[in-house]
């Protein structure tokens, strides 16, 4: 058998495969799109929906015992010295059911819902953030979601109830040389009979040092009775063939169990293929649309405990003869963290709720959520080592070791940072929420921007664009945010104002959608290749629809009498601090250093500026920049070790 040779992709050939993997239909309701499009439908997340009280008392229930867990059998700062979470801890959590949140009851698991599955990942990440990342892992991306999804009833049965209470899993598609570009994939699963056998190396495989269980992408060639392509596979941990050959280690997340596996004529039955071929990275991406907002919830999390410890810290520590939160500069920093705790607990709270309901799509929900949540908690830990000053760059073992309380900010920092990457990155989830944005365009546009349309083809699509934009662009002048009496419900007497927030809103995705059509008029074909555009394009829509969340929050907590006015306040403060940043965004669409950027980018490829790098020695180390990732036998010694 001939070794797996690694793809030769061309730019072009690499969209069209992210492209095919698109959930490409609209078959439900998105308030996001339509924010994008420029109409604001508060309808669909107002009045905010609600979980049963059902659903309620069992997450409750389910909170009480895991905070008494962590309380009491979770030792923070002795995971964050042994980089690694004690197999007793593992169990502890196996025993509380913790491994099945998302799991339904009939296969052995607790049968949260989304709302309260995320509740408990804030929780669990709170007593430390490796906690939260072998849960998240295990359940918003490793086997049990996309069995949940698209796994065949006899999957379901021989799995799930595994995975419910003590099978750890992973999730494997990132390759040495292959991140957010997955035509490029080299795994190969290659059909033997009823086996698969699959060869290749798979990078950054969280929980994969000790997961009993695998979903692992592979490319099947195609050949007489296969269709071939990028396909997902269920992969028991312990099988022959499987070397987990490293253990990395990270800045943060010291007790993550994220490796190297590699994949030596692995023999994987046709029985655990889930979904057909060449189906795996539409199943990948269906499971992330949920699955993203594990991240965010950590995020939010995060941002509380950020909140708890900026309060505590500045009402105590004293300069210039006052609380340090009674100078503005610090006060400021407060204010920031508190309103965007705030608005990430509402943007978190809202997308959750409606994946529960179902009603609604919530793709582009759930990503902004995750874009959102992971940038402005990053900022949030940083505005804290700041607050606290020199005690914030200092280790909460080296604080206790001086007699000081030990509060671990600079690991929060370290912890958080990931989170910018993790699951997509920033700037992946730019692109990938412009082209759910753009669609509409696209889809009424398409061939006449498609180097490779014919004429005809061009000409029936000027038409349809023609008769499209004639209905939607007179929409776009004028709407509700110019009325000075609209949304007037979120004005009660005796509360801040919220409606002029609505308002503003409402006025801002008028001219959000106005300049993404100015744009593609203007770049037509080329629109794609402007990233820095489309990124703030994506970061308008993310803070106008936190700040609509921001304000549905609010009008429940006034209306179920719990802390309605404060909820208000907090509301109001984020809003303001976010239509400042909303408006120079707007700016930058169009005053910018794009150009120049790209200018100056050639010239450092070019080594035109290599005389500015003198001066300095460079530390790093001698070696490859991407490891070799020749299939073939392992090497190494085999470091997988399963918590039994």
């Amino acid at each position: 058998m001939s070794a797996p040779t690694k793809p030769k992709v061309s730019e072009r050939e690499a969209r069209q495969v992210a492209e095919a993997a698109r959930e490409q239909d609209w078959r439900k309701p998105s308030f996001a799109k339509e924010l994008f499009l420029g109409r604001f439908r508060l309808d669909l997340i107002h009045p905010h929906p609600l979980p049963s009280t059902d659903d309620a008392e069992r997450g409750e229930e389910f909170l009480a015992k895991l905070r008494d867990f962590c309380e009491t059998k979770v030792d923070g700062a002795q995971i964050e010295r042994d980089a690694r979470i004690p197999d007793a801890v593992i169990d502890g959590l196996k025993e509380l059911g913790a491994l099945g949140m998302k799991i339904d009851t009939k296969y052995g698991g607790l049968g949260l819902t989304q709302v309260y599955y995320n509740k408990a990942l804030a929780l669990a990440g709170s007593a430390n953030p490796a906690i939260g990342a072998l849960l998240s892992a295990h359940q918003s991306i490793g086997v049990p979601q996309p069995l949940k999804l698209f796994g065949t009833q006899e999957q379901k049965d021989t799995f799930l109830p595994r995975l419910a209470r003590t099978d750890i899993s992973a999730f494997l598609l990132t390759e040495p040389d292959v991140g957010s570009d997955p035509a490029r994939l080299a795994t190969t699963a290659v059909p033997d009979g009823d086996d698969y056998i699959l060869d290749g190396v798979k990078l950054w495989t969280t929980n994969g040092v000790v997961a009993d269980l695998l979903v692992v992408m592979a490319r099947v060639p195609k050949s007489e009775g296969h269709k071939g392509g990028i396909t997902a596979f269920v992969v028991e941990a312990s099988s022959p063939g499987i070397t987990v050959e490293n253990r990395n280690a990270f800045m943060g997340l010291r007790g993550l169990e994220n490796g190297v596996t590699r994949f030596h004529q692995v023999r994987v039955p046709a029985a655990n293929r889930i979904g057909p071929e060449g189906s795996g990275l539409k199943i990948a991406l269906t499971t992330l649309n949920t699955g993203r907002l594990s991240l965010p919830a950590m995020c939010a999390g995060a941002g509380k405990w950020c909140l708890k410890i900026a309060r505590e810290w500045s009402s105590v520590r004293e300069q210039w003869g006052k609380p340090v939160a009674r100078h503005e500069a610090v006060g400021a920093k407060i204010s920031f963290i508190a309103a965007t705790t705030f608005a990430l607990e509402a943007v978190l709270d809202l997308s959750s709720q409606m994946a529960d309901e179902n009603r609604n799509d919530i793709r582009i929900e759930a990503a902004l959520a995750k874009l959102y949540g992971s940038e402005m908690a990053w900022l949030m830990a940083d505005e804290l080592v700041q607050i606290r000053g020199g005690r914030g760059f200092e280790t909460a073992d080296s604080l206790a070791a001086r007699g000081e309380r030990a509060v671990p900010a600079e690991q929060l920092l370290r912890d958080l940072r990931i989170n910018r990457i993790f699951e997509g990155s920033t700037e992946i989830m730019h692109l990938l929420i412009a082209r759910e944005a753009v669609d509409a365009h696209l889809a009424v546009a398409g061939d006449i921007i498609d180097p490779e349309a014919s004429l005809g083809d061009k000409a029936k699509a000027g038409v349809q664009a023609g008769a499209f934009y004639a209905r939607w662009l007179p929409k776009l002048v004028a709407g509700p945010g110019q009325l000075p009496r609209s949304y007037s419900e979120f004005h009660p007497r005796g509360h801040a104002d919220l409606s002029a927030h609505l308002r503003y809103v409402e006025r801002a995705a008028r001219k959000l959608a106005r300049s993404t059509f100015y744009a593609m008029s203007r770049w037509q074909g080329r629109m794609e290749t402007k990233q820095g555009f489309l990124g703030r394009i994506v970061d308008i829509g993310a803070e106008l629809f936190a700040m609509s969340a921001a304000c549905v929050r609010a009008e429940l907590l006034r209306t179920t009498g719990e802390h309605g006015r404060e909820a208000y306040q907090l509301a109001d403060a984020f809003c303001r601090q976010s239509r400042i940043r909303v408006e120079e965004l707007f700016g930058r669409l169009w005053n910018n250093t794009d150009d120049l950027d790209r200018a100056v980018v050639k010239g450092v490829l070019a080594g035109t500026y290599t005389w500015l790098e003198e001066g300095v020695i460079d530390p790093s180390g001698d070696g490859p920049w991407i490891a070799d990732a020749t299939p073939g036998p392992s090497q190494r010694e085999n470091v997988h070790r399963p918590i039994r």
